[in-house]
């Protein structure tokens, strides 16, 4: 029986404008107790390759992680298949803010160590117990007191192009990162103020909330549902946005336009700009954010030298990547010593304290 994707991104194409289907974006959580993640993972592509599901699903022993789109016409089923799995019955799914048919091009649920790469044993403290779940209601009257210091618990290049105003944006490559940060710079004030965290769906607060308030926070706050969910509840109850710019998504979209504020810059020549991009080189593929402009006088690419690798004949370019496996740029998305706009956010921490801390 077929347990993987068979078909590359340019036939899925073509199936889903044949299929002429509007189809949902969507993402889900779940933290678990999984015994046997992959038997579960086998159940679930067998289920939903049937419902044209596509996308990024995680499963480990501590739950799932999903990140997918599927007919419009057949959420009902999808969501009827959740409601019998226990622990995902009525689950909140989060609805993309922005639709795309083309969000994602293959099924691949994964078996994975942990949902979330959190580097953290989760056997030295207790991950049940979690900060409080707030609203777009409360969350918006919360980050208006002075009490409150208001972290994303994002990486650098999604904050760059939005965040929430007033937010602490750590200058981070991995979710790991920022916890020793966040704790370290804030450990004066465990118990005088109110730490409170957002991330896109929610999934990297939930473990956060846990950590902190094992670390010895007192007032630990979350925002329910991430920016997709606040962003909704914001609409639906008429309420202020205090997002600015865009919300980085991990699909083919690559961000969901929350406000009109365009935050970020190109950078390579500094003109605001907020779409990311990857270098057309094969070898290189660094994420940056690159303007129209800088994209025609660069063909796509981050640098000089990717530009010339990349107006070679394709065979001399495969030949150079010969032996040299992926290049580190692509795990460093948006950094580069010859990127001079890339915003450097180290400091923001010691900026901040002067004024909230």
């Amino acid at each position: 029986m077929q347990l993987y994707n068979t078909l590359s991104a340019k036939e899925r194409v073509e199936l889903i404008e044949k299929a002429g289907k509007d189809r949902l974006t969507l993402s889900f959580y779940q933290y678990a107790k999984i015994s046997n993640p992959q038997e579960f993972r086998d159940q679930l592509f067998i289920v939903w390759n049937t419902l044209d599901v596509l996308g990024r699903i995680y499963v480990a022993t501590e739950g799932i992680n999903g990140q997918l789109s599927l007919p419009a016409d057949r959420f009902n089923a999808f969501k009827t298949h959740l409601d019998t799995i226990d622990f995902l019955k009525d689950i909140r799914l989060n609805i993309a803010v922005e639709q795309d048919n083309m969000s994602f091009l293959k099924l691949k649920v994964k078996v994975r160590h942990k949902i979330v790469a959190d580097g953290l044993n989760d056997d030295t403290f207790d991950v049940t117990n979690k900060g409080v779940h707030v609203g777009a209601e409360k969350f918006n009257a919360l980050i208006e007191e002075e009490k409150t210091i208001l972290v994303d618990m994002r990486n650098h290049y999604e904050s760059e192009i939005g965040h929430f105003k007033n937010a602490v944006t750590p200058d981070v490559d991995t979710f790991r990162e920022s916890l020793d940060i966040i704790e370290n710079d804030l450990k004066d004030h465990k118990e005088d103020k109110n730490l409170v965290m957002y991330c896109t769906g929610g999934i990297r607060c939930e473990k956060a909330s846990a950590y902190f308030k094992h670390k010895g926070f007192k007032n630990i706050y979350q925002l329910e549902g991430g920016i997709i969910e606040y962003t909704r509840q914001v609409k639906d109850q008429d309420l202020e946005n205090k997002f600015l710019g865009k919300n980085f998504v991990f699909d083919e979209r690559r961000a969901e336009k929350i406000s009109d504020d365009v935050i970020a810059q190109c950078h390579q020549c500094g003109a605001p700009f907020d779409v990311h991009t990857n270098c057309a080189n094969d070898a290189c593929h660094l994420l940056f954010i690159q303007c129209e402009k800088c994209k025609v006088e660069m063909n796509n690419c981050c640098s000089t030298t990717c530009k010339d690798i990349h107006a070679l004949p394709f065979e001399e370019q495969k030949e150079l990547r010969k032996g040299q496996g992926n290049s580190n740029d692509i795990f460093k998305k948006g950094r580069a010593p010859y990127l001079p706009f890339k915003k450097d956010l180290r400091n923001i921490f010691d900026t901040l304290k002067g004024d909230k801390i």
